[in-house]
């Protein structure tokens, strides 16, 4: 179970102001879309006919931090992990070298499941275009959506070595699923829909759980909602509602017409990123609903930063959009004049995420089991076997990357 604590007041109270900020935020969002940009169908969007560097740069800094996270996991010692209430004792000293270096990395998963959904948008728009058939578009979504979702079970807890993990690629795999219904719809509707996930999950949670109660979640919260252990063999850190929010919203954007020029996005993503970030002041200012009972025990800056990821708050939400939507407004204005070199570690990476994903966990754990160093050195262990995993992983990235641009099928269309 991830969430264990009561609440500071009934559900009922929680609801209703998450409907407040639901409302306050999809009217502030809504107008900051509608300043930027008119919506129009998909087909005629020119973000689904290029490829924007800025988006391959972004997926290659959060592959950075990733693998950083997950050096830091397998090497060091100190490695730090209490973005939840249920792995946080209130009023535990916070080491800040050890904190910051976890809470840089919260940047990761938000960002790949926006990118996809953006992603996905493009890929949809460009098969449209074309006057592909919907049916056998839904066919590829799911069937990559399926095969995504697998690995986490089938393949990544074998490098993680925890029993079965249901993490990221569960929540992207299964959110792609969710994306053949979804997609259907407007895209003001499906903002909306974005937005409920993030607002309510704090309330989604309290209902599947029973705050008041104190009740454990069942298997079927525990895949959609909460997240928490099911049986004795399997975990799910990431419940699938919550982070479906993410890619809606990332699909969302990339219907934007201004999405598909390097230069339009820099004021719709700078608006964007200012409102996610005084969201964010809000809520944790006001150290209440939407912290998923992570609060604040006093004003110091780790405190405010102190988050939860584990299932994923609405203060998580707006601090980690609002810095992945000024870091996108920086790279859209570089990219204005000038195209992106390819041979950039960056680039390689962001075009090859889950390739890189699915082989960099395990060759850590091997190095760490090889060496003898498993949970046994310190945050330089860890950066070392971070640079060393980059350097390994980037000519194969560069192959793998050469692969997909061939014409023909088989897996290299999943991965």
């Amino acid at each position: 179970m991830v969430l264990t604590s009561p609440p500071q007041g009934p559900i009922l109270i929680h609801a209703r102001l998450a409907g407040h900020f639901g409302f306050i935020l999809y009217e502030v969002f809504n107008r900051t879309v509608k300043m930027s940009t008119v919506v129009k169908p998909e087909a005629e969007s020119p973000i689904a006919l290029q490829r924007l560097a800025a988006i391959d740069v972004m997926r290659g800094i959060v592959i950075v931090l990733m693998a950083f996270d997950h050096a830091s996991g397998v090497f060091n010692a100190g490695h730090y992990v209490t973005d939840a209430i249920a792995f946080y004792k209130p009023g535990s000293v916070i080491p800040a070298a050890q904190f910051l270096v976890r809470w840089m990395t919260h940047l990761c998963a938000p960002t790949f499941i926006f990118l996809a959904g953006w992603s996905l948008a493009l890929s949809v728009g460009r098969q449209k275009a074309a006057d592909v058939p919907d049916r056998r578009i839904d066919s590829f979504i799911f069937k990559r959506g399926l095969f995504i979702m697998l690995l986490d079970p089938l393949w990544m807890s074998v490098g993680f070595g925890h029993g079965l993990v249901f993490q990221v690629l569960y929540a992207i795999g299964g959110s792609l699923c969710c994306m053949i219904l979804l997609r259907r719809l407007g895209v003001r509707i499906l903002l909306a829909v974005g937005l409920i996930l993030l607002v309510f999950a704090e309330t989604l949670a309290g209902l599947a759980i029973g705050f008041d109660k104190g009740r454990n979640p069942g298997i079927f919260a525990a895949f959609l909602i909460t997240g928490g252990r099911v049986g004795s063999v399997a975990y799910v850190l990431y419940p699938l509602l919550p982070w479906l929010g993410y890619m809606v919203l990332g699909w969302g954007i990339g219907r934007l017409p201004a999405g598909g020029q390097a230069a339009a996005p820099v004021p719709l993503f700078t608006r964007l990123g200012i409102f996610s970030l005084m969201v964010f002041a809000l809520v944790r200012g006001l150290n209440h609903y939407g912290n998923m009972l992570l609060y604040r025990d006093d004003a110091s800056v780790l405190q405010w930063l102190h988050v939860s990821k584990y299932p994923p708050s609405l203060s998580f939400a707006a601090l980690e959009l609002g810095i992945m939507f000024l870091i996108l407004a920086i790279l859209f204005a570089y990219y204005r004049n000038r195209s992106a070199n390819q041979w950039n570690p960056l680039t390689v990476f962001g075009q090859t995420p889950l390739f890189f994903y699915i082989l960099h966990v395990h060759l850590l754990a091997v190095a760490a089991w090889l060496l003898n160093m498993r949970h046994s050195g310190s945050l330089i262990e860890a950066l070392t076997a971070t640079i060393t995993v980059l350097l390994v992983l980037y000519p194969a990235c560069v192959w793998y990357r050469g692969v997909k641009q061939r014409r023909g099928f088989g897996l290299r269309r999943f991965i």
